[in-house]
């Protein structure tokens, strides 16, 4: 049987070496991006708008802020306003968007809710799920938002 010198690791991209050397010559830990929203909350209770790990971005619970005076369609869309502003912030688009999840606060709303999410999604469809809930943060909003995407492409590193 014939040997041959392996090649040094640090030339060999991390997808492709065996799980038992990952831990020695990969990060564990991917490069992680906090994206604030502005909230004077966020270093009180420990949160960020949105989190980019990797490929991934993960959007917090949204909620229609400064929309608290319109219907669910309207607070749906300023959702959308919010949304999209932190997934560019993190370097995703709508297009990249996976999985979203809708809370309502009056099961009444959920077509309305859905009328303005199919305005964005309709082609790209998204796993989503709709909820009804007792309350949100904000006795005003009928509706909060979180999404997960996932960026098309990002180097290795990140």
């Amino acid at each position: 049987m014939d040997s041959y010198p392996l090649p040094s690791l640090s030339a060999v991209p991390c997808f492709s070496v065996p799980y038992s050397l990952f831990p020695v010559h990969c990060s564990l830990t991917p490069m992680r991006t906090n994206i604030s929203g502005g909230s004077p909350y966020e270093p009180i209770i420990g949160f960020s708008r949105a989190v980019r790990v990797g490929s991934s971005v993960h959007l917090a619970g949204t909620g229609p802020v400064g929309a608290e005076n319109e219907d669910a369609a309207g607070q749906t869309r300023r959702i959308f306003l919010i949304a999209e502003k932190a997934l560019a912030e993190a370097g995703a688009t709508f297009d990249g968007v996976v999985r979203t999840r809708m809370f309502l606060t009056h099961v009444e709303d959920w077509e309305a809710v859905g009328r303005v999410h199919g305005e964005f999604f309709s082609n790209i469809r998204p796993a989503a799920t709709m909820v009804v809930v007792a309350a949100l943060l904000n006795p005003a909003w009928r509706i909060e938002i979180e999404m997960d995407a996932i960026l098309a492409e990002t180097s290795i590193d990140t």
